[in-house]
């Protein structure tokens, strides 16, 4: 990852904004992240703090994450030390990836008092701390560490606050010009920079060994450093042999798919947020997710035996022949033979048929059990058959409810959950305390052009946006033949790139997301019908016409933003 030193240290240098910022609301949606809300030089903002061990990083966002309703025992603490404080100050240690925000707060009795936030942004190694500056102690953190588990540092409440090891790097701000010199005399590797320097990931040593290539080295050294202050220069996201790459300068070592952002902080947004939020909603639905797939599993068996069991009753005209004929040559055998041959009249060219009969019935009997056989497999084919169209609407059912389930975001699920408890799939948790019915609202967007457009993200909001909404005269979108969202877009008359930005939206809260040409179709919603019975989420639809689009994340993002 390239949550490097550097990048830490643009970050820190960008945060500086927030430095006098008052802490008004402290937040943690769940065991790996904390928001700060700050009031700061007379704007909000969202100060995001995640030690999760593939997505931890520190920066203001705009999104939304969805709070428990109670909140942790960790948040309560914060809340209890931080809360109404002011940051003093914001700096980054030992061009470590360790950014300590100081606050300046009150104690209960009102006398003033210094905390600070570590975040330690070490991949599975991360971690938040609160620590009373004064007596240099833990107060709490999010990890407990232990000295069974480190034995260079205890992370526990009370212990003594000890950094993580140094690794005994040359500073890149603090080396010298004779140091750079000796060390670039002759050709590096990324690897020898990445040892040498501190806070270098192999992504931003082949980016300076790149540079160095056209310039003189201490001038390229230098500037390369100069580039990463104050948030940096032209912070990019590059895709680059099917591979992401982000960092707060330009790479012009990657020639691939640039994006450029206007600060360190959006980017950020666009490179974890999705990934980040599909996490969130693992935590709080896997369980969910493994019930649906296990149903689906049982289902796709049921249908293989349906399947077998429909083929062997598909049997029923051969019965209903044998019956006939031996009735017809009902004087030609006696009991106790196994087998009789008979000529097939029924056939055009008259060819003999060899039926098996049983030894201990007589021909009258054994032609009755044929007839029996045909009327049973009569009876089983139309069961069957039966069985395997609701099987096969079940199936449908709940991929469709996985594929919602895989981009839901945390406040969807519950929603999931109750509709699942209303079709009699399953029962609801119990609750604390019984939560006030709310109605489901589906998520808003804003094209290029400010026209709204409208997702339902499960099934609840799919109908309730369609049929309850939505006027008729409105465009409705949907994925052709693959599950996903309702998408409603409040105009009779939607301009070109409003409809495809509409369209990018069904591509891609669909299960064709990681597809390309996705055929989307388009209608109005007075052609949009639901059968009578149909499970929630299920409609047909008329008149439609058909774009083919490739999703795109960014555009998302994008409209999101615009709401």
């Amino acid at each position: 990852m390239a949550f490097d030193g550097l990048f830490t240290y643009s970050m820190t240098a960008d945060l500086q904004q927030l430095v006098t910022g008052r802490i008004t609301k402290i937040h943690q949606p769940n065991a790996q992240e904390v928001v700060l809300h700050v009031r700061a030089n007379g704007k909000n903002h969202k100060l995001l703090f995640s030690i999760h061990s593939s997505y931890a990083r520190v920066h203001l966002t705009e999104h939304t994450i969805d709070n428990p309703a109670e909140p942790p025992m960790f948040c309560m603490l914060l809340r209890k030390h931080l809360e109404g404080g002011f940051i003093s100050s914001i700096k980054q240690r030992d061009f470590d990836r360790i950014i300590i925000v100081e606050i300046e707060s009150k104690n209960e009795i009102g006398d003033p008092i210094v905390r600070e936030i570590h975040a330690e942004i070490m991949g599975r190694h991360s971690n938040l701390l609160l620590i009373d500056q004064e007596q240099g102690k833990i107060i709490d953190s999010l990890k407990h560490l232990p000295p069974s588990v480190n034995s260079f540092r205890t992370v526990l409440p009370g212990q003594p606050y000890i950094a993580p090891p140094t690794q005994n790097k040359w500073n890149p701000l603090t080396v010298t010009d004779d140091e750079l010199t000796s060390f670039f005399a002759e050709a590096r590797t990324t690897q020898e920079v990445v040892t040498q320097f501190a806070g270098f990931s192999p992504l931003h040593a082949e980016e300076l060994l790149f540079r160095m290539t056209a310039s003189d080295t201490l001038t390229c050294f230098k500037d390369f450093m100069v580039s990463f202050a104050n948030g940096g220069t032209k912070p990019m996201y590059v895709i680059y042999n099917n591979k992401t790459y982000f960092s707060p300068i330009e790479l012009t070592h990657l020639q691939g798919e640039v994006t450029v952002y206007p600060n360190v902080h959006e980017l950020l947004d666009r490179v974890f947020f999705a990934r980040a939020e599909r996490d969130r909603v693992k935590q709080q639905a896997g369980d969910l997710e493994r019930w649906l797939q296990n149903e689906i599993d049982k289902l796709s068996l049921k249908t293989k035996k349906l399947t077998k069991d429909y083929e062997r009753a598909s049997k029923l005209d051969q019965f209903q022949l044998y019956g006939e004929l031996l009735m017809a040559n009902i004087y030609a055998f006696e009991k106790g033979v196994k087998e009789v041959t008979v000529t097939n009249y029924y056939s055009e060219t008259g060819e003999e048929v060899t039926i098996p009969v049983s030894e201990r019935k007589t021909p009258i009997e054994n032609a009755q059990s044929y007839y029996t056989k045909y009327t049973k497999a009569k009876n089983a084919l139309i069961m069957v058959q039966e069985q395997l169209e609701k099987t096969t609407e079940e199936i449908a059912y709940f991929e469709m409810l996985a594929q919602q389930v895989q981009q839901a975001s945390p406040g969807d699920i519950e929603e999931i959950r109750e509709e699942l408890a209303e079709q009699g799939y399953l029962k609801l948790r119990h609750a604390k305390k019984k939560k006030k019915q709310v109605k489901p609202e589906p998520e808003r967007y804003v094209s290029s052009t400010g026209v709204t457009i409208s997702v339902g993200k499960n099934n609840k909001q799919n109908d309730m946006l369609t049929f309850k909404i939505a006027k008729r005269t409105d465009i409705w979108l949907h994925t052709k033949d693959i599950p996903g969202s309702h998408v409603v877009i409040h105009s009779s008359e939607p301009d070109e790139t409003t409809l495809r930005e509409a369209a990018t939206l069904a591509a891609y809260f669909s299960k064709a997301r990681e597809s390309s040409s996705v055929p989307v179709d388009y209608t109005e919603i007075r052609q949009v019908k639901k059968p009578n019975g149909a499970k929630p989420g299920f409609v047909i639809y008329f008149e439609q016409k058909t774009l083919y689009i490739d999703p795109d994340e960014a555009v998302i993002l994008q409209l999101k933003k615009q709401s």
